[in-house]
């Protein structure tokens, strides 16, 4: 494995000599090593590759993680993330601190809320630039949705057009410079024993943090594992969340919860998996078929977040027809498709 491993004399001299190494399970975005050296310590070695597809932006994605992390180092206290020990550019490999992972525990999502929330408070308007700005939904997702709507002879109130308009400006990430992790599934969060510590960081951006907050209500929208979380977790972990921004900020979340779980669920591409997304108007496929991504299907994914939009704008000023439009068609997808399964409750969530 050495003769092919990613580890130039300028590395060595920097972090030390690797003695051995061990290819990881990655996405085929990436290489990941734990590598063992002379001083007995481990590190882990990613490189970003640049194979086929998954390279077409494989600069940006290593740009994009190292700023990532080296703004999340900014944390004091407990870390939210991998120190980089070092960098090497041409051939996009970036050394990191190893962590110890603990593994499976019951109650995981109280220490997520914080460390999320932790990372989203390390930027703010100085950073303008540091990464992209968060890339939300379009004009073209609000009428995809519409078009799904009435596809499936859904009648849609006259105010949801206006009202997804507003929506779309009020997401508009220019005014918030929270630091987002860009895809903070299970298996992107470790936990250790000084807190739960997030990794790659390939999608990370500035924007509202709320987007990710609402991970836990619309049902991890980028994460082949989608969950539900409801009831009184799901209360717990939004007042973690909210306690923790205010000790660190001085301030409320700002934005709205409901716009945000509302921008979720209109973006077809937050149905398939990010080597799908831009290619095709996912919407437009789910009156004609099933696709699946992980065990849950896109129907089942698009029932619970049209169920989490009805419940969070029943009483919403600015997306109360949005609101009614959502439960109608949750109500027409469980007429067609009696089949489809709610999803699974937030303690069946994989460990790796």
């Amino acid at each position: 494995m050495l003769n092919r491993f990613p580890f130039d004399e300028a590395l060595r001299s920097t972090v030390g000599i690797p003695q051995r190494s061990k290819l990881l399970d990655s996405s085929p975005r990436s290489r990941v090593w734990r590598v063992r050296l002379a001083d007995r310590s481990l590190v882990i070695v990613k490189q970003i590759t640049d194979d086929g597809d998954a390279g077409a932006d494989a600069d940006t994605r290593f740009a994009r993680e190292v700023a990532g992390l080296r703004l999340a180092g900014r944390a004091t206290g407990p870390t939210v993330a991998p120190a980089v020990l070092a960098t090497d550019l041409p051939a996009r490999v970036m050394v990191l601190e190893h962590l110890d992972d603990l593994g499976k525990t019951d109650d995981w999502m109280p220490g997520y809320a914080e460390s999320l929330a932790r990372l989203h408070a390390l930027t703010g308007p100085a950073d303008a630039g540091a990464l992209p700005a968060w890339s939300g939904p379009t004009a073209a997702d609000a009428e995809s949705f519409l078009t799904l709507a009435r596809t499936l002879d859904v009648p849609v109130p006259s105010a949801v057009p206006d009202e997804l308009t507003a929506l779309l400006d009020r997401l508009d990430p220019t005014q918030h410079h929270a630091l987002l992790h860009g895809d903070p599934c299970p298996g992107n969060d470790l936990r250790t024993t000084g807190g739960v510590r997030f990794v790659d960081f390939e999608r990370a951006s500035l924007g509202n943090g709320l987007v990710e907050l609402a991970y836990f209500r619309i049902g991890f929208p980028t994460c082949w594992c989608a969950m539900s979380v409801t009831a009184a977790p799901l209360a717990e972990v939004e007042d973690i969340y909210r306690t923790t921004w205010r000790s660190l900020t001085g301030k409320d979340v700002p934005g709205d919860l409901a716009d945000a779980c509302a921008g979720w669920l209109i973006q077809g591409d937050a149905l398939v998996e990010r080597a799908h997304r831009g290619t095709v108007d996912q919407l437009a496929r789910v009156p004609t078929e099933d696709f699946e991504w992980g065990y849950i299907s896109a129907r089942e994914r698009l029932v619970h977040r049209l169920g989490v939009v009805a419940d969070l704008t029943r009483d919403h000023d600015q997306l109360h027809a949005m609101g009614r439009l959502s439960s109608t068609l949750a109500v027409r997808l469980l007429e067609r498709w009696p089949e489809l399964r709610p999803l699974p409750a937030h303690d069946t969530r994989p460990w790796y």
